[in-house]
Protein backbone atom coordinates (compact mmCIF):
# COMPACT_ATOMS: atom_id res chain seq x y z
CA UNK A 1 0.00 0.00 0.00
CA UNK A 2 1.46 3.36 -0.99
CA UNK A 3 -0.43 6.61 -1.39
CA UNK A 4 2.48 8.51 -2.94
CA UNK A 5 4.71 7.71 -5.91
CA UNK A 6 8.09 6.72 -4.49
CA UNK A 7 11.09 7.87 -6.50
CA UNK A 8 13.62 5.27 -7.71
CA UNK A 9 16.14 6.81 -5.31
CA UNK A 10 13.84 6.42 -2.32
CA UNK A 11 12.97 2.84 -3.30
CA UNK A 12 16.64 1.90 -3.54
CA UNK A 13 17.28 3.62 -0.21
CA UNK A 14 14.55 1.58 1.49
CA UNK A 15 15.66 -1.65 -0.20
CA UNK A 16 19.23 -1.06 1.00
CA UNK A 17 18.09 -0.30 4.53
CA UNK A 18 16.02 -3.50 4.58
CA UNK A 19 19.17 -5.52 3.89
CA UNK A 20 20.57 -4.28 7.24
CA UNK A 21 17.72 -5.64 9.37
CA UNK A 22 18.92 -8.20 11.90
CA UNK A 23 18.41 -11.61 10.28
CA UNK A 24 17.49 -10.19 6.86
CA UNK A 25 18.58 -11.88 3.64
CA UNK A 26 21.46 -9.76 2.34
CA UNK A 27 22.54 -11.98 -0.54
CA UNK A 28 22.19 -11.29 -4.24
CA UNK A 29 22.14 -8.17 -6.38
CA UNK A 30 20.25 -5.14 -5.15
CA UNK A 31 20.41 -2.90 -8.21
CA UNK A 32 18.18 -4.00 -11.06
CA UNK A 33 18.40 -0.88 -13.21
CA UNK A 34 21.07 1.45 -11.89
CA UNK A 35 20.62 3.66 -14.94
CA UNK A 36 17.32 4.91 -13.53
CA UNK A 37 19.01 6.27 -10.39
CA UNK A 38 20.03 9.89 -10.04
CA UNK A 39 23.05 9.10 -7.89
CA UNK A 40 23.66 12.64 -6.66
CA UNK A 41 20.04 12.81 -5.48
CA UNK A 42 20.38 9.36 -3.96
CA UNK A 43 23.35 10.50 -1.86
CA UNK A 44 21.55 13.67 -0.78
CA UNK A 45 18.48 11.62 0.15
CA UNK A 46 20.53 9.12 2.15
CA UNK A 47 22.19 11.95 4.06
CA UNK A 48 18.90 13.71 4.72
CA UNK A 49 17.40 10.53 6.14
CA UNK A 50 20.63 9.74 8.05
CA UNK A 51 20.88 6.15 6.83
CA UNK A 52 24.28 6.26 5.12
CA UNK A 53 25.73 3.56 7.38
CA UNK A 54 22.89 1.14 6.67
CA UNK A 55 22.96 1.93 2.95
CA UNK A 56 26.71 1.44 2.62
CA UNK A 57 26.44 -1.88 4.47
CA UNK A 58 24.08 -3.07 1.71
CA UNK A 59 25.64 -1.38 -1.33
CA UNK A 60 29.36 -1.82 -0.76
CA UNK A 61 29.46 -4.84 -3.10
CA UNK A 62 26.96 -3.44 -5.61
CA UNK A 63 27.47 -1.44 -8.82
CA UNK A 64 27.63 2.06 -7.36
CA UNK A 65 29.45 4.92 -9.12
CA UNK A 66 32.86 5.34 -7.44
CA UNK A 67 32.33 8.94 -6.20
CA UNK A 68 29.02 7.95 -4.58
CA UNK A 69 30.53 4.79 -3.12
CA UNK A 70 33.44 6.75 -1.67
CA UNK A 71 31.10 9.34 -0.14
CA UNK A 72 28.90 6.63 1.43
CA UNK A 73 31.95 4.78 2.72
CA UNK A 74 33.34 7.95 4.30
CA UNK A 75 29.99 8.74 5.92
CA UNK A 76 29.63 5.17 7.20
CA UNK A 77 33.11 5.24 8.73
CA UNK A 78 32.32 8.53 10.45
CA UNK A 79 29.10 7.04 11.86
CA UNK A 80 30.98 3.99 13.18
CA UNK A 81 33.61 6.19 14.85
CA UNK A 82 30.93 8.43 16.38
CA UNK A 83 29.14 5.37 17.75
CA UNK A 84 32.33 4.10 19.38
CA UNK A 85 32.75 7.51 20.97
CA UNK A 86 29.12 7.42 22.12
CA UNK A 87 29.66 3.98 23.65
CA UNK A 88 32.57 5.26 25.72
CA UNK A 89 30.56 8.32 26.75
CA UNK A 90 27.57 6.16 27.68
CA UNK A 91 29.75 3.95 29.87
CA UNK A 92 31.03 7.05 31.71
CA UNK A 93 27.49 8.35 32.23
CA UNK A 94 26.21 4.98 33.44
CA UNK A 95 29.03 4.74 36.00
CA UNK A 96 28.46 8.29 37.24
CA UNK A 97 24.70 7.84 37.61
CA UNK A 98 25.07 4.43 39.24
CA UNK A 99 27.57 5.81 41.77
CA UNK A 100 25.15 8.64 42.61
CA UNK A 101 22.16 6.30 42.88
CA UNK A 102 20.25 8.03 40.07
CA UNK A 103 18.29 5.61 37.92
CA UNK A 104 18.52 6.05 34.15
CA UNK A 105 17.67 4.25 30.93
CA UNK A 106 19.25 4.67 27.51
CA UNK A 107 16.65 5.00 24.76
CA UNK A 108 17.14 4.70 20.99
CA UNK A 109 20.79 5.09 20.00
CA UNK A 110 23.27 2.29 20.57
CA UNK A 111 20.93 -0.12 22.35
CA UNK A 112 18.38 0.11 19.55
CA UNK A 113 21.18 -0.39 17.02
CA UNK A 114 22.03 -3.75 18.58
CA UNK A 115 18.40 -4.85 18.85
CA UNK A 116 17.46 -3.79 15.31
CA UNK A 117 20.66 -4.39 13.32
CA UNK A 118 22.75 -6.72 15.44
CA UNK A 119 25.46 -4.16 16.19
CA UNK A 120 26.25 -0.50 16.75
CA UNK A 121 28.42 0.29 13.74
CA UNK A 122 25.84 1.22 11.09
CA UNK A 123 22.98 3.07 12.79
CA UNK A 124 23.36 6.83 12.90
CA UNK A 125 22.77 8.19 16.41
CA UNK A 126 23.19 11.94 16.67
CA UNK A 127 22.74 12.07 20.45
CA UNK A 128 22.92 9.93 23.57
CA UNK A 129 19.33 9.82 24.85
CA UNK A 130 18.88 9.11 28.55
CA UNK A 131 15.70 8.97 30.61
CA UNK A 132 15.51 9.85 34.31
CA UNK A 133 12.69 10.49 36.75
CA UNK A 134 11.33 14.03 36.69
CA UNK A 135 12.22 14.36 40.37
CA UNK A 136 15.84 13.51 39.50
CA UNK A 137 16.33 16.16 36.81
CA UNK A 138 18.32 18.51 39.05
CA UNK A 139 20.62 15.70 40.22
CA UNK A 140 21.01 14.43 36.65
CA UNK A 141 21.93 17.94 35.50
CA UNK A 142 24.64 18.15 38.15
CA UNK A 143 26.02 14.74 37.12
CA UNK A 144 26.11 15.81 33.48
CA UNK A 145 28.06 18.92 34.44
CA UNK A 146 30.55 16.80 36.41
CA UNK A 147 31.01 14.64 33.30
CA UNK A 148 31.92 17.71 31.23
CA UNK A 149 28.54 18.52 29.66
CA UNK A 150 27.17 22.04 29.38
CA UNK A 151 23.56 23.06 28.91
CA UNK A 152 22.59 24.03 25.35
CA UNK A 153 18.77 24.04 25.46
CA UNK A 154 17.50 25.78 27.50
CA UNK A 155 20.14 28.43 28.03
CA UNK A 156 22.69 27.82 30.74
CA UNK A 157 21.23 30.33 33.18
CA UNK A 158 17.74 28.82 33.14
CA UNK A 159 16.28 26.49 35.79
CA UNK A 160 16.51 23.02 34.26
CA UNK A 161 13.90 21.51 36.57
CA UNK A 162 11.43 24.26 35.71
CA UNK A 163 12.16 23.73 32.00
CA UNK A 164 11.40 20.02 32.31
CA UNK A 165 8.01 20.69 33.85
CA UNK A 166 6.99 22.00 30.41
CA UNK A 167 9.39 20.20 28.05
CA UNK A 168 10.25 16.51 27.91
CA UNK A 169 13.98 17.00 27.32
CA UNK A 170 16.97 19.29 27.56
CA UNK A 171 20.06 19.24 25.36
CA UNK A 172 23.61 19.02 26.71
CA UNK A 173 26.99 19.08 24.93
CA UNK A 174 30.48 17.93 25.81
CA UNK A 175 32.59 19.83 23.31
CA UNK A 176 35.83 18.10 24.30
CA UNK A 177 34.39 14.63 23.73
CA UNK A 178 32.27 15.68 20.74
CA UNK A 179 29.12 14.25 22.37
CA UNK A 180 25.56 15.46 22.88
CA UNK A 181 23.09 14.17 25.44
CA UNK A 182 19.31 14.52 25.34
CA UNK A 183 18.18 14.37 28.96
CA UNK A 184 14.56 13.13 29.04
CA UNK A 185 12.25 13.31 32.01
CA UNK A 186 9.40 11.80 29.96
CA UNK A 187 9.15 10.19 26.54
CA UNK A 188 6.33 12.11 24.86
CA UNK A 189 5.69 15.80 24.35
CA UNK A 190 2.06 15.39 25.41
CA UNK A 191 1.75 13.80 28.85
CA UNK A 192 -1.41 11.96 27.74
CA UNK A 193 0.66 9.77 25.41
CA UNK A 194 2.47 6.72 26.88
CA UNK A 195 2.03 8.25 30.37
CA UNK A 196 3.23 5.17 32.29
CA UNK A 197 6.54 4.81 30.46
CA UNK A 198 9.14 6.00 32.94
CA UNK A 199 12.63 5.17 34.10
CA UNK A 200 10.99 2.52 36.30
CA UNK A 201 9.34 0.72 33.36
CA UNK A 202 10.44 -2.86 32.59
CA UNK A 203 14.00 -2.79 31.31
CA UNK A 204 16.80 -5.00 30.08
CA UNK A 205 20.54 -4.61 29.53
CA UNK A 206 21.90 -4.59 25.99
CA UNK A 207 25.58 -5.26 25.34
CA UNK A 208 26.76 -2.56 22.94
CA UNK A 209 30.40 -3.70 23.17
CA UNK A 210 32.18 -6.53 24.99
CA UNK A 211 32.72 -4.27 28.01
CA UNK A 212 29.61 -2.06 27.92
CA UNK A 213 26.02 -3.10 28.70
CA UNK A 214 23.39 -0.37 28.86
CA UNK A 215 19.88 -0.51 30.39
CA UNK A 216 16.99 0.19 28.02
CA UNK A 217 13.27 -0.47 27.64
CA UNK A 218 12.01 -4.00 26.96
CA UNK A 219 10.16 -4.83 23.73
CA UNK A 220 6.62 -3.85 24.72
CA UNK A 221 7.59 -0.44 26.04
CA UNK A 222 10.17 0.15 23.30
CA UNK A 223 7.62 -0.55 20.56
CA UNK A 224 5.15 1.94 22.06
CA UNK A 225 7.85 4.56 22.54
CA UNK A 226 9.28 4.27 19.03
CA UNK A 227 5.79 4.60 17.56
CA UNK A 228 5.09 7.79 19.51
CA UNK A 229 8.57 9.17 18.82
CA UNK A 230 8.16 8.68 15.07
CA UNK A 231 4.64 10.06 15.06
CA UNK A 232 5.75 13.18 16.94
CA UNK A 233 7.65 14.29 13.81
CA UNK A 234 5.35 12.53 11.33
CA UNK A 235 8.16 10.09 10.51
CA UNK A 236 9.84 12.61 8.19
CA UNK A 237 13.18 10.79 8.36
CA UNK A 238 13.43 7.25 7.03
CA UNK A 239 15.89 6.51 9.83
CA UNK A 240 13.10 6.42 12.42
CA UNK A 241 10.82 4.18 10.37
CA UNK A 242 13.71 1.88 9.49
CA UNK A 243 14.61 1.42 13.16
CA UNK A 244 10.96 0.65 13.93
CA UNK A 245 10.61 -1.84 11.06
CA UNK A 246 13.98 -3.46 11.79
CA UNK A 247 13.03 -4.07 15.41
CA UNK A 248 9.87 -5.86 14.21
CA UNK A 249 11.51 -7.81 11.37
CA UNK A 250 12.41 -10.99 13.34
CA UNK A 251 8.98 -11.16 14.98
CA UNK A 252 6.06 -13.20 13.66
CA UNK A 253 2.61 -11.86 12.96
CA UNK A 254 1.18 -12.95 16.31
CA UNK A 255 3.91 -11.13 18.22
CA UNK A 256 3.50 -7.95 16.18
CA UNK A 257 -0.23 -7.98 16.88
CA UNK A 258 0.44 -8.56 20.58
CA UNK A 259 2.84 -5.60 20.64
CA UNK A 260 0.19 -3.44 19.01
CA UNK A 261 -2.49 -4.45 21.53
CA UNK A 262 -0.09 -3.83 24.38
CA UNK A 263 0.81 -0.40 22.98
CA UNK A 264 -2.85 0.59 23.23
CA UNK A 265 -2.81 -0.26 26.92
CA UNK A 266 0.34 1.84 27.30
CA UNK A 267 -1.28 4.87 25.67
CA UNK A 268 0.38 4.95 22.25
CA UNK A 269 -2.97 5.59 20.58
CA UNK A 270 -3.05 6.02 16.81
CA UNK A 271 0.74 6.46 16.72
CA UNK A 272 1.19 2.68 16.83
CA UNK A 273 -1.27 2.00 14.00
CA UNK A 274 0.23 4.79 11.92
CA UNK A 275 3.73 3.41 12.44
CA UNK A 276 2.70 -0.13 11.52
CA UNK A 277 0.84 0.92 8.36
CA UNK A 278 3.73 3.14 7.29
CA UNK A 279 6.28 0.40 7.95
CA UNK A 280 4.06 -1.96 5.97
CA UNK A 281 3.86 0.48 3.04
CA UNK A 282 7.66 0.80 2.86
CA UNK A 283 8.91 -2.50 4.30
CA UNK A 284 5.99 -4.97 4.24
CA UNK A 285 5.96 -5.23 8.02
CA UNK A 286 2.38 -6.54 8.24
CA UNK A 287 2.73 -9.25 5.60
CA UNK A 288 2.31 -11.99 8.22
CA UNK A 289 -0.62 -10.31 10.00
CA UNK A 290 -3.15 -9.39 7.30
CA UNK A 291 -6.03 -9.24 9.77
CA UNK A 292 -4.30 -6.49 11.74
CA UNK A 293 -3.47 -4.68 8.51
CA UNK A 294 -7.15 -4.81 7.51
CA UNK A 295 -8.29 -3.66 10.95
CA UNK A 296 -5.95 -0.67 10.97
CA UNK A 297 -6.71 0.23 7.35
CA UNK A 298 -10.44 0.38 8.01
CA UNK A 299 -9.97 3.11 10.60
CA UNK A 300 -10.31 6.58 9.00
CA UNK A 301 -7.95 8.10 11.53
CA UNK A 302 -5.22 5.61 10.73
CA UNK A 303 -5.71 6.08 7.00
CA UNK A 304 -5.42 9.86 7.30
CA UNK A 305 -2.32 9.63 9.49
CA UNK A 306 -0.74 7.18 7.04
CA UNK A 307 -1.39 9.52 4.12
CA UNK A 308 0.11 12.49 5.97
CA UNK A 309 3.17 10.51 7.01
CA UNK A 310 3.81 9.20 3.48
CA UNK A 311 3.60 12.72 2.09
CA UNK A 312 5.98 14.02 4.75
CA UNK A 313 8.42 11.11 4.38
CA UNK A 314 8.51 10.58 0.64
CA UNK A 315 6.15 13.04 -1.01
CA UNK A 316 8.88 15.15 -2.61
CA UNK A 317 11.64 14.00 -5.00
CA UNK A 318 14.12 16.19 -3.14
CA UNK A 319 13.74 15.97 0.65
CA UNK A 320 13.92 19.20 2.64
CA UNK A 321 13.95 20.01 6.33
CA UNK A 322 10.37 20.83 7.41
CA UNK A 323 11.58 23.97 9.18
CA UNK A 324 13.23 25.32 6.02
CA UNK A 325 9.96 26.09 4.22
CA UNK A 326 7.12 28.42 5.14
CA UNK A 327 4.44 26.35 6.90
CA UNK A 328 6.71 23.35 6.41
CA UNK A 329 5.85 21.93 9.82
CA UNK A 330 2.09 22.53 9.54
CA UNK A 331 1.28 18.94 8.54
CA UNK A 332 3.36 17.66 11.47
CA UNK A 333 1.54 19.89 13.96
CA UNK A 334 -1.90 19.00 12.63
CA UNK A 335 -1.19 15.28 12.78
CA UNK A 336 -0.49 15.48 16.52
CA UNK A 337 -4.17 16.21 17.18
CA UNK A 338 -5.15 12.80 15.75
CA UNK A 339 -2.89 10.64 17.92
CA UNK A 340 -5.48 10.15 20.66
CA UNK A 341 -9.29 10.41 20.44
CA UNK A 342 -11.39 12.89 22.34
CA UNK A 343 -11.80 16.63 22.67
CA UNK A 344 -9.87 16.77 25.93
CA UNK A 345 -6.70 15.51 24.26
CA UNK A 346 -7.07 17.93 21.37
CA UNK A 347 -7.51 20.92 23.67
CA UNK A 348 -4.50 19.83 25.70
CA UNK A 349 -2.45 19.43 22.53
CA UNK A 350 -3.49 22.88 21.33
CA UNK A 351 -2.34 24.39 24.63
CA UNK A 352 0.94 22.43 24.49
CA UNK A 353 1.73 23.55 20.95
CA UNK A 354 0.87 27.16 21.79
CA UNK A 355 3.19 27.13 24.78
CA UNK A 356 5.97 25.56 22.72
CA UNK A 357 5.58 28.20 20.03
CA UNK A 358 5.84 31.00 22.59
CA UNK A 359 8.79 29.56 24.52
Amino acid sequence: MSLVALTPEFRLLADACRRSFAGADSAGPLLQDEGSIDWSRFLRTARFHRVQGLVWRALRRQRVPPPIAEALKTDAEAIAIANLRAAAGSRELLAAFDDAGVALLFVKGLTLGVLAYGGVASKSAADIDILVAEDDVARAAELLRRCGYGLVVPQADEDVSAWHRQAKESLWANENAGLHVDLHSRLADNRALIPTLTVNSPSCCVEVSPAIALPTLTDDELFAYLAVHGASSLWFRLKWLTDFAALLHPKDGAEIERLYRRSQMLGAGHAAGQGLLLADAIYGTLTDCPSLRDELSRDPGHRWLLEQALKQLAGKPEPVEPTSARLGTLRIHLAQFALLPGLRFKIGELIRQARAALS
